[in-house]
C-alpha cells in the first residue's frame, strides 16, 4: 500500500484548477477541474522535511458547446485549454481526530483559445488569453487508514480569483469569484491488487460581482477502477459533473432552466510506480452526454515526488 502514498498529490492537488473549460459556471463550465482524482485518491503523501512537488501538464480539446437540450448553442466551434499546474503539500505529524494533518498550495497556468458562430445571428465568438489562473489553497487535509486495504482523507479546498478577468472578454484565465470545495476521497485495494479509487466533491461558488451572477453549487463523482502490474497500475477512469442548484443572476443573464450543467467522462488511465522514483500518472478522457457546457477530450500528464 505504501506505493500510493505519494500518488494523491497527484491525483488530488495538481491541477485541481485546470478546468477542461475554464469559462466560469455562469457561462457553462465548471469552477474547478474534472479528472484529477485518479488512482490512489484515497492516498496523501507521507510525512517529510520539505513536503512534496508535483507538476500536472494537460490539453483540453472542445468541438461542441451545448445548451441544455444536449444540442450545439453555437458552430463551427472550437476550444484549446492547454495548462500546466505547480502544486505543494506538506503532511505533517500533527494528529487530529486519527487522522494526520496536511496542507496545500495549486499555482495554475493557462493558455486558453475560443472560436465560434452563434447561428441564430450569425455572430462571430472569438478570444484567447493566458498567464495565471485562479490560485487554490487548501488549508486542511486529514488522512485516515482504517484497514490494511482501505486508505480515506478529507480536505477543504478554496478557489481565489486571482486570475485574469473582463466582463466584456469572451474567456479570461480567471472566474471571478471564490470556490469552497469540500471533498472526499478513498482507495480500497483488494489482496489480489485490484484498486477501486473515488473522489466526492462539491463545489459552491460566490457571486461575480462585476455581472451580479452567481454560479450554482456543482457536484462531482470521479474514479479510477484498475489492477497493480508490479509497479504498474493499468485501468479505467472518469468522472460524472452535474450542477445541483440554480445559477442566479439579472433577468438579461439568459438563464434557461437554471443553466445546470452535467456531463460525463471515460477513458484509460495509467500509473507508474517504484520506490524511489517520482509518481507518473496519465489518462485520457472523453466527454459524453454533455448539457449547459462544452463537450471534448482531455489528456493529461502528472508527476509527483516527496523530498
Amino acid at each position: 500500500m505504501n506505493r500510493f502514498k505519494l500518488s494523491s498529490i497527484v491525483s488530488i492537488s495538481a491541477g485541481l484548477i485546470l478546468s477542461g473549460s475554464v469559462l466560469a459556471t455562469e457561462n457553462g463550465a465548471p469552477s474547478t477541474a474534472p479528472g484529477i482524482y485518479g488512482f490512489g485518491a484515497g492516498y496523501m503523501p507521507p510525512a517529510t522535511d520539505v513536503g512534496t512537488f508535483a507538476i500536472r501538464a494537460s490539453i483540453y480539446k472542445a468541438n461542441k458547446n451545448l445548451d441544455g437540450s444536449g444540442n450545439d448553442k453555437l458552430t463551427d466551434f472550437s476550444q484549446t485549454v492547454k495548462a500546466l499546474s505547480l502544486t505543494y503539500i506538506k503532511m505533517t505529524d500533527t494528529q487530529f481526530q486519527g487522522a494526520t494533518y496536511g496542507y496545500g498550495i495549486v499555482a495554475p497556468f493557462l493558455n486558453l483559445d475560443i472560436d465560434g458562430t452563434v447561428p441564430s445571428a450569425n455572430i462571430k465568438v472569438a478570444g484567447s488569453d493566458s498567464g495565471i489562473a485562479d490560485i487554490q489553497i487548501i488549508p486542511y487535509i486529514l488522512q485516515w487508514h482504517p484497514s490494511a486495504n482501505l486508505a480515506t482523507n478529507t480536505q477543504l479546498q478554496i478557489q481565489i480569483p486571482t486570475g485574469h478577468y473582463d466582463k466584456d472578454e469572451t474567456i479570461t484565465t480567471g472566474l471571478n469569484h471564490w470556490t469552497f470545495s469540500p471533498a472526499f476521497n478513498f482507495t480500497y485495494t483488494t489482496d489480489s491488487e485490484f484498486e477501486v479509487s473515488s473522489s466526492f466533491q462539491l463545489d459552491i461558488n460566490t457571486e461575480n460581482k462585476d455581472t451580479d451572477y452567481t454560479s450554482g453549487m456543482e457536484y462531482r463523482h470521479e474514479f479510477a477502477i484498475g489492477q497493480h502490474f508490479g509497479d504498474w497500475t493499468v485501468g479505467l477512469g472518469g468522472f460524472y459533473y452535474k450542477q445541483l442548484t440554480d445559477d442566479k443572476g439579472k433577468a438579461s443573464s439568459n438563464i434557461v432552466n437554471g443553466n445546470k450543467a452535467e456531463t460525463v467522462a471515460l477513458g484509460p488511465e495509467l500509473s507508474f510506480f517504484r520506490p524511489g522514483l517520482p509518481i507518473v500518472s496519465f489518462h485520457a478522457y472523453k466527454e459524453f452526454k454533455a448539457k449547459n457546457r462544452t463537450q471534448g477530450y482531455t489528456a493529461a500528464l502528472l508527476v509527483s515526488q516527496s523530498f
